[in-house]
């Protein structure tokens, strides 16, 4: 999420490309995500650059030495015909190759169009990107293009009405802190987008487990097999691409996929699914996997992709999902046959309750997190639920940053389930027996269990109350009495 001055410069840079003739939301973002694209394959080159240099190691780079005017640093600081010339005729096909004709990223950029008209146009852009990134400050920690695509959505009068809309960054790192990613896992995102998730659990990874890049197999595993997410709209996968190869990795399974269709074949191939499936979906029958449709007969998108990650997990695989509130209380054959799935023949381990304000301004939707490990064997014996109220921005379309946050709390809490226990139906966050959830007919919605404080209010006898109550009215007749007097001795009006 972007705020202050990193906004102001983003609505700068967008107005550049609406007054230069570039008015189509979409065309902008694209564009404008090619040039951040562009921008950052040279920042990283810099940062790999100066690690060669300080471990006194060779680096090979991706920019060839005899061109050294494919980097950023280098022709934007050209004059603008120039500039023009050098980015149409060689910095665009370049990235457009990068990796090799045969790769899984050139695959999904031979379609990318560059359409900045004019060198005026493209050199009042790359300054305005200068300064955008100079004011975002992230030092490559954040990801930077996934935040600016979430507001650019924004700007988009589309956006959110098919499910289309992004998940907050915070709430991403969120989840993949529940999930503590291994180096040895396959982590998989079918409804990718712009791989905020798999950035995210790229960059956990990093932090946490940055010796896995001694190893060779690990490292390869990192670079090759270890990320995975599906798409169908060519725009984000592109972006998810760029995002994935921004953040390090060298060769993303960033697949075009109807990932509910026959054609998404996967079956116990991954170990660890995060995903933000679409809320909002009906499809036909026909369209829908036959395996997926014996777990659960249902249109519905959402419980679908419920019945998807099953399939696609291995066993001792795990989820962290985001789920619409009806997936979690729905009364139809459909939701609660889904529920019923994954909890007497899973393990179904905690249900985070979050505020509808999470997902403005695209949607007003309230959702819960879903964690779950497949083990076809059940296992589920207690479900921790938890009420987050905050989640450190204001819950209306503003989304304004505030104090108030239980994100630290979750995590906490999820770390130590031992300790929640003892807690009361009347805190935050309580454990349920499966028993109980079984009695409740699967019912997942954290207000079926929820104990609310009353306080005990005592009230006056009823006699004591009529006596005030004809106390109070005669001192109203009085006060009529005496109103009544003053017009009369005023000589009834104040006509002249």
């Amino acid at each position: 999420m972007i705020t202050g001055e990193l906004k102001n410069k983003v609505d700068k840079v967008w107005e550049t490309f609406w007054t230069g003739g570039i008015t189509n939301p979409l065309t902008v973002i694209e564009q404008f995500t090619y040039l951040l694209y562009i921008k950052g394959l040279d920042d990283n080159e810099k940062k790999k650059e100066m690690d060669a240099e300080l471990l006194g190691i060779e680096h090979e780079g991706i920019f060839p030495q005899d061109k050294p005017q494919l980097r950023w640093s280098i022709f934007s600081n050209m004059g603008p015909d120039e500039m023009f010339n050098v980015v149409t005729q060689e910095v665009f096909p370049f990235i457009k190759d990068l990796g090799g004709k045969g790769s899984i990223y050139s695959k999904f950029m031979k379609d990318a169009i560059f359409v900045i008209p004019t060198p005026s146009l493209l050199a009042r852009v790359v300054a305005g990107i200068n300064g955008l990134m100079q004011a975002s400050n992230t030092g490559g920690k954040k990801d930077t293009l996934g935040d600016l695509y979430e507001y650019l959505l924004s700007k988009l009068s589309t956006a959110g009405t098919n499910g289309q809309f992004r998940t907050p960054r915070h709430i991403i790192d969120m989840i993949v802190k529940l999930m503590k990613p291994t180096p040895e896992d396959i982590i998989v995102d079918p409804a990718a987008g712009s791989a905020g998730f798999l950035v995210s659990a790229g960059e956990y990874l990093k932090e946490n487990h940055s010796d896995m890049f001694l190893v060779q197999s690990l490292r390869e595993h990192f670079n090759q097999k270890m990320f995975h997410g599906f798409e169908m709209d060519g725009t984000m996968l592109r972006i998810g691409a760029m995002n994935m190869m921004l953040h390090g990795v060298d060769n993303p399974n960033i697949a075009y996929r109807d990932s509910l269709s026959e054609q998404n074949k996967d079956t116990e191939q991954y170990t660890l699914v995060l995903a933000n499936p679409p809320f909002k979906g009906s499809l036909d029958y026909d369209s829908v996997s036959d395996d997926l449709l014996k777990i659960t007969k249902t249109k519905k998108t959402e419980l679908l992709f419920l019945a998807l990650f099953l399939r696609m997990l291995k066993k001792g695989g795990r989820a962290a999902v985001i789920v619409p509130d009806g997936v979690l209380f729905g009364s139809s054959n459909a939701h609660k046959s889904i529920r019923k799935e994954i909890v007497d023949n899973q393990k179904l381990e905690a249900i985070i309750s979050m505020p509808s304000g999470v997902f403005k301004p695209y949607a007003g939707v309230s959702t819960g997190v879903m964690i779950f490990t497949k083990t076809n064997a059940g296992g589920t014996d207690n479900v921790w639920f938890y009420d987050m109220k905050a989640d450190g921005y204001s819950l209306d379309d503003k989304r304004s940053p505030i104090k108030e946050n239980d994100i630290s709390d979750i995590l906490d809490r999820f770390s130590d389930l031992a300790t929640e226990r003892e807690r009361k139906r009347n805190h935050q966050s309580f454990i349920v027996p499966v028993d109980e959830i079984r009695d409740n007919g699967y019912d997942l919605s954290i207000n079926k269990y929820k104990e609310s404080d009353f306080e005990e209010v005592k009230y006056e006898k009823p006699e004591i109350i009529l006596t005030q109550i004809k106390k109070l009215e005669e001192e109203i007749l009085v006060g009529f009495s005496e109103l009544e007097k003053m017009v009369l001795s005023s000589g009834g009006n104040n006509d002249k």
